[in-house]
């Protein structure tokens, strides 16, 4: 059941990786000017799909303290790689980003490290 902490962590960063991802692709190109570039930035934080993007990093926070109560960090923290593999295949599915073979032998040693590193 602790283990629930964990996957709630890696849920809530995936969703905010990909909400802000999605959000910033609509906005457009960062401008160059700096008063341009703070305007755009502060349009997207009041963009409400970005303030859910950030408030699922903040859960994802609360997420983590209770797991850091239940697990060794040595431990816990090998399984936030996965929200790293679960962005490359949905940057691939909502974003038509590449997944290369370099990628999938990355994400391959990345799932061995994880398994391996489990191990009690």
């Amino acid at each position: 059941m602790s283990h629930i902490y964990i996957l709630l962590t890696i849920l809530f960063t995936v969703y905010g990786q990909l909400i802000i991802k999605w959000q910033v692709n609509a906005a457009g190109i960062l401008p160059d000017k700096l008063t341009e570039k703070l305007s755009f930035i502060f349009s997207l934080l009041l963009n409400p799909w970005i303030i859910t993007g950030l408030l699922s990093a903040f859960l994802a926070s609360l997420f983590w303290m209770a797991a850091m109560t239940k697990f060794p960090i040595s431990y816990a923290y090998p399984f936030m790689s996965l929200a790293f593999v679960l962005v490359v295949f949905l940057g691939a599915t909502f974003f038509n980003e590449p997944v290369t073979l370099s990628k999938i032998v990355g994400l391959a040693a990345i799932v061995a490290g994880i398994v391996i590193s489990s191990q009690k």
